[in-house]
């Protein structure tokens, strides 16, 4: 490339960028539902607006402000810690005379491309920071058992109200949601096929139902004795930190100490292992539980509930 033809095409790439942006903008609103700062939500469909989980602190008086500077209110449909997902619906007569985002599938993308964040925390206008997409893989699942059809790292600066936000492709087209929320090492986007599930889920029911156990575990290794007792094909177990008492392992006889060793009799070594079992099994369904409780093994039987989400959280 000539250096005329490059001087050229860096404005045009500049162009591209700022119309992508503008053209995604009004579906970009500010979500008031935390003290202070505002975070950042998406008109995902006609009437309901997408926001993160986490940053959408409050249950009722929440307010959304457009790009036209309306504040108007909107009622908490349903949230899904599981994917830090919240999703917001209007009043059927508020009129927003804004077109939904327009999605695109992430199979379309490639380590590499271009991609923007963008977010709203007032009326003053939206936020937007350039980088690439960092980082792709496949289907993963949270630490609170949501399932996200595909791992996305954009490598973008992380201003106030980046949650909540999007992440577009240069011709405006939504990648999916940003979020602070799922990972301890900077912002992921929740993909638009998985936005798609969950608000359809929550539309319905208000609640994405998952099993858990209501426990906190960490893995802890098996002296060589209990292995060869027990014929343990793990050389580590996971020990029961704490235990809610109304939870299915409280209600199931787990207590204080215990150490889990196989979940519907699969052998488990870390907290990995146990959300690939509660993942294959459904909310009321009954497993059995192996632990070791005072050098002894033992046998019991959980019946799986789902976790039903505080107010205000």
């Amino acid at each position: 490339m000539t250096e005329a033809n490059a001087n050229n095409s860096l404005p045009a790439l500049s162009q591209s960028l700022a119309a992508a942006v503008e053209r995604v903008s009004p579906a970009i609103v500010a979500v008031n539902a935390r003290p202070r700062v505002p975070t950042s939500g998406i008109v995902w469909r006609d009437g309901i607006i997408v926001s993160t989980n986490h940053t959408v602190r409050r249950d009722e008086e929440i307010t959304i402000t457009l790009a036209d500077g309306r504040w108007l209110p909107a009622t908490l449909a349903g949230r899904d810690p599981g994917t830090d997902l919240a999703v917001l619906r209007l009043e059927k007569d508020q009129a927003l005379n804004i077109d939904a985002v327009t999605t695109i599938g992430d199979d379309a993308l490639k380590i590499g491309n271009l991609a923007l964040a963008v977010g709203r925390v007032h009326e003053r206008g939206v936020t937007a920071s350039l980088g690439i997409v960092s980082n792709l893989g496949d289907k993963w699942r949270t630490r609170r058992g949501g399932e996200i059809d595909r791992l996305i790292r954009p490598d973008v600066s992380i201003f106030i109200g980046f949650s909540g936000g999007v992440l577009i492709d240069l011709e405006g087209r939504a990648v999916g949601i940003n979020t602070t929320g799922l990972s301890r090492g900077g912002g992921l986007t929740i993909p638009a096929s998985t936005v798609n599930h969950v608000v359809d889920t929550l539309l319905v029911h208000g609640h994405v139902a998952r099993p858990y156990l209501g426990v906190a575990m960490q893995p802890v290794m098996l002296p060589a004795e209990l292995r060869n007792k027990f014929n343990l094909p793990r050389e580590s177990a996971l020990l029961m930190l704490s235990v809610e008492a109304e939870a299915p392992a409280g209600r199931g006889g787990i207590m204080l100490g215990d150490v889990l060793l196989a979940l519907d009799g699969t052998p488990v070594a870390d907290t990995d292992d146990v959300q690939a079992v509660l993942s294959r099994s459904n909310v009321g369904q009954t497993i059995n539980a192996t632990i070791l409780r005072g050098g002894e093994q033992r046998e019991t039987i959980l019946t799986l509930g789902h976790r039903t989400t505080p107010k205000g959280k």
